[in-house]
């Protein structure tokens, strides 16, 4: 809060919000390498971009809109993982629509339970004007429940 007792804002431009994130943020970012404008993951993206998480975990948003919804969701992402490394990066480009198809793994840990946290993503991605404007998301869910250790057994 700030003096007078409203809500402090915070912004995108605070990446150390964001730190449990880094090798997803560089992976994105080398994958997307000269196809769009900016330096950090963020700033690819487009002020209005469409984030569709197709296959997801129960709980998780289906859409997500604008880059600053975004940033809000991912901000929180440090209470359940924290990441160490990300690789296996392949990028398929498609020309005639604008989009790119990266491929990669991320591995790290589950903060509640220490297990170990590696996944499998396939994004679909749509650029229009050298920025990021629609973002399919495919996972492994199944990843996501042993790291977290659901169901309990």
């Amino acid at each position: 809060m700030n003096r007078s007792g409203g809500q402090v804002s915070r912004t995108i431009d605070e990446f150390g919000d964001f730190a449990a994130l880094d090798p997803f943020f560089r992976i994105i970012e080398e994958g997307l390498a000269g196809f769009v404008d900016g330096g950090h993951f963020f700033e690819l993206l487009a002020e209005d971009v469409i984030f569709e998480y197709v296959i997801s975990v129960p709980g998780y948003p289906r859409r997500v809109e604008g880059r600053r919804a975004v940033a809000k969701l991912y901000r929180g992402y440090g209470s359940n993982f924290v990441l160490r490394s990300a690789d296996e990066l392949a990028v398929h480009r498609d020309r005639e629509a604008s989009a790119i198809v990266l491929e990669y793994a991320v591995h790290g840990q589950a903060v509640q339970t220490g297990r170990t946290y590696d996944n499998h993503f396939v994004s679909v991605i749509t650029i229009k004007d050298r920025k990021v404007t629609r973002w399919r998301d495919y996972l492994d869910p199944v990843a996501v429940f042993n790291a977290i250790g659901w169901p309990a057994q």
